[in-house]
């Protein structure tokens, strides 16, 4: 049985979104040995579409034209302006219509917002791109929105986060229609995971432990982000501005949102993250620079916070591949 799998992108669409998850049903095709997958792109309307980075795609077919093929799997691509566009009332309710109908359907990256705006994942558990998750869960408080996850399967709904993980939810797809073997002999050839370590918060940027509430305690937060292996009990960091440790615990998780014990842990893996980016210093060297007792408490804390060991973040993102662990 050959089966359609169709992704709409629209106009300023990422083209990985289209082009990776086609790239593995295509091999799977090829592993195969027949055409299990038939792949479409669809656009909005006639004529080539534009991606982001300025490539034009020919469309195979397009919304309102051979409006009777059936499609199997239904996959809205993501584009960087998704949290703020909204696609118009037909687009919506072609998309809502089709992927009710077809077999599965979801999205890649911040195709998600094109879903929830056709009223297709409420009360649903999904993922999208690290960068615009929150914006996904402001704008839609019904969604469930894992931040971490890599991609998500919800009953027939299928999501990926940001751009490459949608060749892992095709990968995901691939093994749930032609099997284990084919799906690895596919990441094989395309040299990718077969199943990738981690969530996708390992790839995030800035923001967790940024300094913020009344000038005092900024103050504190940036002095901790300096001398991130100095001990930073409740009482060391209150009597710094003279206030008492309860008054001082208090204020700083109103002001700040979290408490100081859980800020000072993310300023000192932020700090861990970019040693170990650097890629010079082992995991044991990072502990006590950042302040943690040793490399195995370390390792327990980088991985609540990345999905990762500190050494697989290492061997993953930093300069140093070929340096000891």
């Amino acid at each position: 049985m050959t089966r359609i799998i169709a992704i709409l992108a629209l106009p300023g669409v990422q083209l990985l979104d289209v082009s990776g998850p086609l790239d593995v049903f295509a091999e799977a095709n090829a592993q195969a040995g027949k055409i299990a997958y038939q792949l479409l792109v669809v656009g909005c309307g006639p004529g080539e579409i534009i991606s982001s980075s300025g490539v034009r795609l020919l469309p195979d077919c397009v919304i309102g034209q051979d409006d009777d093929k059936a499609f199997d799997t239904l996959l809205v691509a993501g584009c960087p302006n998704a949290a703020t566009l909204l696609p118009d009332t037909d687009t919506l309710t072609w998309l809502r219509r089709k992927s009710l109908a077809a077999r599965r359907y979801g999205s890649v990256c911040s195709g998600a917002f094109f879903l929830a705006a056709a009223g297709l994942l409420h009360g649903r558990r999904v993922t999208t791109h690290w960068a615009v998750a929150k914006a996904l869960a402001d704008a839609y408080p019904e969604v469930q929105v894992e931040e971490d996850a890599i991609h998500v399967r919800d009953g027939k709904l299928r999501t990926a986060a940001g751009v490459t993980a949608g060749l892992d939810l095709a990968l995901a797809l691939v093994q749930e229609d032609l099997g284990r073997d084919i799906a690895l002999r596919v990441a094989s050839q395309l040299v990718m995971f077969f199943k990738r370590p981690g969530g996708q918060l390992q790839f995030s940027r800035g923001g967790s432990a940024a300094p913020s509430g009344r000038a005092a305690l900024q103050e504190i937060q940036r002095w901790v982000s300096a001398n991130p292996s100095f001990p930073h009990s409740v009482a060391n960091l209150a009597g710094r501005i003279n206030m008492s440790p309860r008054h001082f615990a208090r204020m700083f998780r109103a002001e700040v949102g979290i408490t100081p014990a859980d800020w000072v842990e993310a300023a000192r893996v932020e700090t861990a993250r970019q040693l170990l980016e650097e890629g010079i210093l082992t995991p044991k060297q990072v502990a006590a620079q950042c302040g943690f007792a040793d490399a195995d408490v370390l390792r327990r804390v980088f991985v609540r916070h990345m999905g990762v060991t500190a050494a697989q973040y290492r061997r993953h993102h930093g300069g140093g591949m070929n340096l000891p662990c």
